[in-house]
């Protein structure tokens, strides 16, 4: 996975130790149209998956919170970095702390994530950088094998809380 260079500057002064980041979820949804993606049936909702290329799990799309960027920005911006669709977010559903993530290579990371609602405007997902090697829709009964953390995540956005849901 592509390393932002503000978090490889940091890598080379801590190496692997333990980054604490600011990170964002965003689940994008759409009503599904009977062919979008596997199992989609005409009217049910379709979650945005990614696979990622450095474990091949499937998930919402992630990302980092680049300096001075605000969360709902790199939510937008990784949709379209990762999945090349254009997504709205609709509203900050969740916010936790991630347990500690041994990345594939070693590093050590700990997350703030802010979970995002988001709705498809446009595009065909497909991947848009080397972060993922599949891109689809996928209806919600039909999801792929995937982390207990990123299902929680797609139902607290689907259920579309009335209050953000802290830890």
């Amino acid at each position: 996975m592509p390393i932002p260079p503000y978090v490889s500057h940091l890598r080379t002064m801590v190496g692997r130790e333990l980054l604490w980041m600011p990170g964002v979820t965003a689940v994008v949804l759409r009503d599904g149209d009977g062919g979008g993606g596997p199992g989609g049936l005409e009217g049910s909702q379709e979650v945005l998956l990614v696979r990622r290329s450095d474990n091949g799990a499937w998930t919402p799309v992630t990302g980092i919170v680049d300096p001075g960027e605000h969360p709902h920005v790199t939510a937008v911006r990784e949709v379209a970095e990762e999945a090349s669709v254009v997504a709205e977010v609709e509203r900050l559903v969740w916010v936790s702390a991630s347990g500690v993530v041994t990345h594939v290579n070693g590093d050590l990371g700990q997350y703030l994530d802010h979970t995002f609602r988001c709705r498809w405007v446009s595009g065909d997902p497909v991947p848009g950088d080397d972060e993922a090697t599949e891109a689809g829709w996928f209806a919600l009964d039909a999801l792929p094998e995937m982390a207990q953390l990123f299902l929680d995540r797609i139902a607290v956005a689907v259920e579309n809380p009335r209050d953000v849901r802290l830890g």
